[in-house]
């Protein structure tokens, strides 16, 4: 049997026992398949059925009323008294609050497990679901598919007006009487006005990997995601009708970058530029992506380094070049449409480190690593720093990209490379890879990265990871590591899945846990000594023991065996590599003290968990 809901097919006791002997594999509460099956398969043609198990009190609405399926791009409707979203794989179930009472009818859905018997929006409440304002069940639902209810309505009731009658009787019982009125209006009109169009709207396509994903619209008041019918796999969700979609927000610069390009709205800020992390290419002329290089790696960074130093040729901005500062310069070159944008809020800059070892900015050339110059007022070590963070993680076993401190003219701070591990590794590499972070996986804002908790963090993860039980652990060891190195700033923008797809796949046929990337030990820099977690853990951000993370190990079902020792392993990890990870030579007069410091809050924090 493909797929296992407890309660239905297996027992609680049963289930647990088979995905600790690794024959069942644990998706989301009371849901399994069998390990080895094609798990975003078995997800999708078991759709209703698992929205079924998961929401017994709700109905199909919206345009999965129609269908009595979920979307081409994997959203099913439904609706109840609450409003929640469950996302598993390539599955979203979107469920918003219903009018009471409600207006359904029964339906019968069939799979290879046999039929299930619920209900649905009946085609009145369903016509009046495709006029509610800022709903995504409303938004699913096309012009097409509105013109057809409406046919069908008056195919029902006779006529235009009878079925008008009708909708706005229904909006009387259930307090949809704006919906209602839209609707009649929509019914009764045979000469429709010239619709004018607001002359700062404005229409952007979405492109990844340079293929057209969608439309981007902007009417002057809120957005709107119109995702192309071909495009899959599903990568843009629109979460919050009326707002950019979560993961085009994560794109979008912040601090220093965002001070840089002065925009007024996130509207303006899309205006500015073309080019994005994850193969992203956002353009207001369709014309304009063939003139967009894609990102694909050319130098390697290990070819050009010895011993963490780096060994290229640095050819990008300079203090000397308009008698200005570095950051000015540097903020002048990025201004450019031309230049690919980056998230964040510490400075960075896109640049392309060539065959043969030319680093430069990425103006029309592929965008493969960042560059993160040293900051000012006591943050001059910040690269070193993160260096040596990003190497402790190596040496704890985390994946992490190769990293290199860059010498800098002029007597500046070193500055810190870092190779991009979300783009095609050379033109031979035909993959789709996108990342997502944790805010978009959340469905949160960007301002909302510090508001979350590790278990919150495993719950978004188990339903989309392809290997749910490794990235579980990935994630608790993450959480140890961070607070072993005193890393303040692990937030949702900081952690992030890494997908991929083939050509031609219309799911993603990996979706792992990220490299490790923006590792700080932020307690040693002016005015963060005090510095506390980003996240929440069993309750807690500072002071935290191996008790806690044993605590989080229970609610995020990780065997606390296993906890233990993820833990004692990690611990021990760190603490044997700091004596032995050297600063490269020529920083050392700049990092050996900082080297020091976090020698000593590693030894600290470690010790009771060795």
């Amino acid at each position: 049997m493909p797929l296992h809901l407890v309660g239905e097919t297996i027992d609680k006791h049963s289930a647990h026992a088979a995905a600790q002997a690794g024959t069942l594999v644990a998706l989301y509460r009371g849901i399994y398949v069998d390990v080895g099956d094609d798990i975003d398969r078995t997800v999708m043609d078991h759709a209703v059925r698992i929205a079924a198990y998961l929401h017994p009190q709700a109905y199909l609405s919206g345009a999965s009323a129609v269908s009595l399926a979920p979307t081409p791009d994997g959203r099913l409707f439904l609706s109840a008294r609450r409003v929640q979203r469950t996302r598993i794989r390539t599955l979203e179930i979107i469920q918003n609050q219903g009018p009471t009472p409600a207006s359904t009818l029964p339906v019968v859905v069939g799979d290879d497990m046999g039929e299930i018997r619920l209900t649905a929006s009946s085609l009145r409440q369903r016509f009046l679901e495709a006029f509610r304002l800022r709903s995504e069940h409303a938004g699913a639902i096309d012009p097409g598919l509105r013109r057809e209810m409406a046919d069908r309505l008056i195919e029902e009731y006779g006529t235009a007006a009878a079925a008008a009658d009708a909708l706005i009787a229904l909006g009387r019982e259930t307090g949809w009487l704006k919906e209602a009125g839209a609707a009649d209006h929509y019914l009764r009109a045979e000469l429709r006005p010239e619709v004018r169009q607001n002359a700062a709207g404005l229409n952007l396509t979405v492109a990844w990997h340079g293929d057209i994903v969608g439309t981007l619209s902007h009417n002057g008041a809120e957005w709107r995601w119109a995702p192309d019918a071909e495009a899959q796999p599903a990568l843009v969700r629109e979460t919050r009708p009326g707002s950019l979609p979560p993961f085009i927000e994560s794109l979008l610069p912040e601090g220093w970058l965002a001070r840089v390009l002065n925009a007024r709205d996130d509207r303006e800020t899309l205006r500015t530029g073309q080019r994005y992390l994850s193969n992203m290419t956002i353009v207001d002329r369709r014309e304009a992506l063939e003139g967009v290089p894609p990102d694909i790696l050319l130098g390697r960074l290990a070819h050009f380094q010895d011993r963490g130093a780096f060994t290229g040729r640095y050819k990008g901005p300079l203090r000397r070049k308009l008698e200005d500062d570095f950051q000015t310069n540097l903020a002048r070159e990025v201004r450019s449409e031309r230049t690919p944008r980056l998230s964040g809020i510490q400075i960075k800059a896109a640049m392309s480190l060539s065959r043969h070892g030319d680093l430069t900015l990425a103006i029309d050339a592929p965008f493969t690593h960042i560059f993160k110059p040293a900051g000012t007022n006591g943050f001059e070590a910040l690269p070193i720093v993160e260096w040596f963070c990003l190497n402790l993680a190596r040496t704890a076993g985390f994946e992490v990209p190769e990293v290199a401190l860059v010498a800098m003219p002029e007597g500046m701070a070193p500055a810190l490379l870092v190779e991009r591990f979300d783009i095609r590794r050379s033109e031979n590499d035909s993959r789709r890879i996108a990342m997502e972070d944790f805010c978009s996986v959340l469905d949160l804002p960007a301002d909302a990265k510090y508001d979350q908790t590790i278990e919150r963090m495993a719950r978004g993860l188990r339903p989309l990871s392809t290997r749910p039980a490794e990235d579980l652990e990935i994630l608790f060891r993450r959480a140890v590591f961070a607070w072993l190195i005193a890393d303040g700033d692990m937030h949702l923008k900081n952690l992030a899945l890494l997908k991929s797809a083939e050509p031609g796949e219309r799911r993603f046929g990996s979706a792992r846990f990220a490299p490790v990337y923006d590792a700080v030990t932020t307690v040693v820099f002016p005015g963060l000594e005090d510095d506390k977690m980003a996240f929440m853990l069993s309750g807690k951000n500072s002071r935290l023991t191996p008790n806690d993370f044993l605590n989080t190990a229970r609610t995020t079902d990780l065997p606390v065996h296993r906890a233990s020792e993820l833990m004692a392993d990690c611990a021990r990890r760190v603490v044997a590599a700091v004596p032995d990870l050297a600063i490269p030579p020529p920083f050392a007069d700049r990092g050996d003290r900082m080297r020091d410091r976090i020698a000593e809050i590693v030894q600290r924090r470690a010790e009771p968990f060795v």
